[in-house]
Parts: structure tokens; C-alpha cells; sequence
């Protein structure tokens, strides 16, 4: 399936700890396309795997986290404003 995650990690309470965690977790499975944007495909272990890591990370009174779900990438309308992240800049 096409999951995009998207994630607000409150500066309260060891917050920015958290958000790196979270940010780390979320690098594993996931593409980073901006801020704390993440897309992909993921099978539903692979889904179940990321919210487990996540979980400890999620304080529930601080934070949010929102994933959408699609079957397929093609079944999701993209519209990009503005500058769109070169995903290949890191290469040489």
C-alpha cells in the first residue's frame, strides 16, 4: 500500500529528542519529502513495524501523527507549490 505519514512532535518535554527519534524511524521505511513529510510503499508488516517503533516515541497529549493510506501511488493526486525537493541531490 501508499502510506504518507505526516507528523507535529511538540518542543514540550524532551520534545526535540522525541522528534529525532521519530524522524529516524520514519527514514527507515519511508521517503523524507519535506519537513516532516514521509511517503512510500509499505506492506501492512512493514506498516505494523512502524507504528510499533513509533509508539514509545508519541507523547499523546503533545503530539500527532496522521498516516494515509492509498492501495497505490497512482490512486493519489500530487500537486506541488513551490520548490519541489530534488530527492537524487545526494548523489554524485
Amino acid at each position: 500500500m501508499y502510506v504518507v505519514l505526516v507528523y507535529d512532535i511538540s518542543q514540550n518535554n524532551n520534545g526535540q529528542k522525541r522528534w529525532s527519534h521519530v524522524f529516524k524511524i520514519c527514514k527507515k521505511y519511508l521517503s523524507h519529502i519535506q519537513n516532516s513529510v514521509f511517503e512510500g510503499e509499505l506492506t501492512k508488516v512493514q506498516l505494523t513495524k512502524l507504528r510499533q517503533e513509533l509508539k514509545p516515541y508519541i507523547d499523546k497529549q503533545e503530539d500527532s501523527v496522521i498516516i494515509f493510506q492509498s492501495r497505490q501511488e497512482k490512486w493519489l493526486n500530487k500537486e506541488f507549490w513551490g520548490k519541489e525537493e530534488d530527492k537524487t541531490s545526494f548523489f554524485l
